[in-house]
């Protein structure tokens, strides 16, 4: 796991859902981001890919339907690459699921709201 360290902040634009934007990496490592026993799943996208701009109300569905039971991260790779490179990340979106610092799955592409809420559940 990288150790690199990154900042985060909650973002509030979708009321009082608890949706979280990555900004620049620093102040927390990523490691410390994934140890908690609530599911995180992690959004590695960039601002110019389509398919990430696809995935972003699909995102929003699945925090409005599980609520407290899943914690969303974007992160950009274009604005953190040595974390991109760390995870081998070689396309957007990816996205990786982690409980208790524990990779569960990890999937590129777009995914439908009804699997990856299934997916996130059995978690």
């Amino acid at each position: 796991m990288s150790k690199q360290s990154f900042e985060y902040r909650k973002v509030n634009f979708f009321q009082t859902l608890e949706f979280y934007k990555i900004t620049n990496l620093y102040n927390m490592n990523f490691d410390e981001l994934i140890q908690s026993e609530t599911p995180t799943l992690i959004d590695f996208h960039a601002e110019w890919c389509g398919p990430c701009k696809m995935m972003a109300p699909i995102l929003k569905e699945t925090k409005q339907t599980l609520g407290e039971k899943v914690q969303i991260v974007k992160i950009d790779v274009d604005k953190n690459p040595a974390l991109a490179n760390d995870l081998q990340i070689q396309g957007v979106p990816t996205l990786m699921l982690y409980k208790a610092g524990q990779l569960v799955w990890r999937r590129s592409g777009v995914i439908a709201k009804p699997e990856l809420v299934r997916l996130i559940e059995q978690a």
